[in-house]
């Protein structure tokens, strides 16, 4: 509580002196612009960026429908001032304050992707065109002809910013239906039902995890136990052709053995009925399963 309002009181303090700063002349600014980026004079930059703030807390008011704190916006605000004194170039025929109103905007609107939802938003300049304009255009073609109907208006309004409708359809949702925490109750009753007991998962219950676990570690020490009965060529066979991902041919296994592969099949095929009895000793229940 006590650094909100601290917080508060700067962002006071800022705004106070950012609208008593004295405006700068032409040449004035492109000699603070030449001191600054020439000998790191960060005296002049400091005269520079307070004397633009009035042009940040300007900027920051039409971003406020957006939910967010104004102070917070004005922080953003003047990030972006800074970078454009970074990158100003003095000796170009434009004012800093026409320069610097891209970066402010621009610091701005990424906070407000960054800030106005948990729903991570689209970063592409076409999507950012259809976050900050969706409202406007809508108001607009509505206000137009108020018997348009939706599907005509996404389709105007994808034209207009080179999105697809879907993509507008997709964000005018967004817009309309904010955060909802799921521990949100459904009714304004005490007992209800919170948002969370409806979402329906496909996971298996717990007992199921748990069961299938304990049975996949009891088939594989059955397994172990019963790969015991095979003679060292059965085993290697096995292995070569049931328990690897690629599964060696008939063909090469004999060339590896020094055997013909129809050989190799009438081992592989001793050795699987040799692993069926030894599981079925272990669990009769596979006996009935089989029968």
């Amino acid at each position: 509580m006590v650094a909100t309002a601290r917080t508060q009181d700067a962002g006071r303090m800022m705004m106070r002196a950012a609208m008593s700063a004295p405006y700068l002349e032409r040449e004035e600014e492109r000699v603070l612009a030449i001191s600054w980026k020439e000998r790191d004079d960060h005296d002049a930059l400091h005269r520079m960026t307070i004397a633009h703030m009035r042009l940040v807390i300007s900027m920051a008011t039409k971003f406020r429908n957006y939910g967010l704190p104004l102070s917070d916006l004005i922080q953003e605000g003047h990030v972006g001032l800074l970078e454009a004194a970074a990158r100003f170039e003095p000796d170009r025929d434009v004012r800093f304050s026409t320069y610097a109103t891209w970066w402010i905007r621009a610091s701005m609107q990424d906070y407000v992707l960054r800030n106005w939802s948990i729903v991570r938003g689209g970063t592409s300049s076409a999507q950012k065109a259809l976050f900050f304009n969706l409202r406007r255009l809508r108001a607009r073609l509505s206000g137009a002809d108020s018997l348009m109907e939706r599907s005509a208006i996404y389709k105007e309004i994808s034209i207009s910013l080179g999105v697809s409708e879907s993509d507008v359809a997709t964000m005018d949702s967004r817009l309309s239906n904010p955060d909802t925490s799921l521990d949100a109750p459904i009714t304004d009753d005490s007992g209800s039902s919170e948002r969370m007991d409806f979402l329906v998962s496909e996971e298996r219950q717990p007992d199921e995890a748990v069961q299938d676990t304990i049975d996949m570690q009891r088939r594989s020490t059955w397994l172990r136990t019963a790969l015991g009965v095979l003679n060292d060529r059965e085993l290697r066979i096995i292995e070569r052709r049931r328990l690897s991902e690629d599964g060696a041919t008939l063909e090469s296994l004999g060339e590896l053995l020094g055997i013909s592969k129809e050989r190799v099949r009438q081992i592989e095929s001793r050795a699987m009925e040799k692993l069926k009895l030894a599981l079925i000793r272990q669990s009769p229940a596979l006996a009935a399963h089989n029968a």
